[in-house]
């Protein structure tokens, strides 16, 4: 199969579950030697219809992106409500949360991973597309995320 399970074998983003997004991003944009983005709050439920581990998911984040060449970093501060993000920050601290790949026919990869024993964990809704947590770590040693453009 082509791109192996999903199709593609293109690394889009890297997240990264950080504390502090303002002080993260400072530190990322004199690395990069570049201007530090300004930080967007995810939507609420009601408009991405998230569930994390099946149930109704009120979870929010700060997100900020780094665009570098074919690649983003995505640097996420969880609120306190319960999330992939949040359950990340509890357990492990900061540090890397996942690696995405845009992909095509979500449903179908959802179901393709779950039947290799990696569930889904969380997924919802974006403007312009959709998303979805895969628990790899077993496996790969990290999450992955599946981004589906429309």
């Amino acid at each position: 199969m082509a791109g192996g399970l999903l199709g593609t074998d293109v690394v889009t983003q890297i997240g990264i579950i950080v504390r502090d997004i303002e002080k993260t991003s400072q530190a990322f944009a004199d690395f990069f030697g570049v201007e530090k983005p300004k930080w967007f709050l995810t939507d609420t439920i009601d408009k991405t219809q998230a569930t994390y581990r099946g149930e109704p998911c009120y979870g929010r984040a700060k997100l900020a992106f780094f665009k570098l060449g074919n690649l983003d970093i995505e640097l996420i501060e969880p609120d306190e409500h319960p999330s992939t993000w949040r359950e990340f920050l509890d357990q492990h601290g900061e540090g890397v949360h996942h690696i995405a790949f845009v992909i095509q026919g979500m449903q179908e990869k959802i179901t393709l991973l779950a039947g290799r024993d990696m569930p889904l964990v969380q997924k919802g809704e974006y403007t312009g597309g959709r998303y979805a947590y895969i628990d790899t770590v077993p496996q790969l040693k990290v999450a992955i995320e599946l981004l589906e453009n429309d």
